[in-house]
């Protein structure tokens, strides 16, 4: 199993929502977040540049595939949020060792 996070521009959202599923994603985990990346969150040509750092709102998806699925996932993700703009955002993919249904108790790929 793998657990991609992606941190991707929240005017994507329903994009990267439509493309996970046609994907084979079968959930996901987005939270409203703030940060910056290598620009520190200078938007070029902004009026307020010199106000040092400035956190932008991004959207973190988080979601577990299996080992089979993830690079068509992670690619999905890449393709739909992509603007081809500073901001676009960053995807990381790790092993994630176990995984657990709560309601049923299936584990591993059976709870994903």
């Amino acid at each position: 199993m793998k657990l991609i996070t992606a941190i991707v521009r929240a005017d994507k959202a329903d994009d990267v929502a439509r493309d996970l599923i046609n994907a084979g994603a079968r959930g996901v985990t987005v939270t409203e977040v703030l940060g910056f990346g290598q620009q520190h969150g200078h938007v070029p040509g902004a009026v307020n540049a010199e106000r040092g750092v400035i956190l932008l709102p991004k959207l973190r998806l988080d979601v577990v595939v299996r080992d089979q699925e993830a690079t068509a996932v992670a690619d999905a993700i890449a393709k739909s949020a992509w603007t081809g703009a500073i901001g676009d955002g960053k995807i990381w993919v790790c092993p994630v060792e176990h995984a657990l249904r709560v309601r049923t108790g299936e584990r591993d790929d059976d709870a994903i």
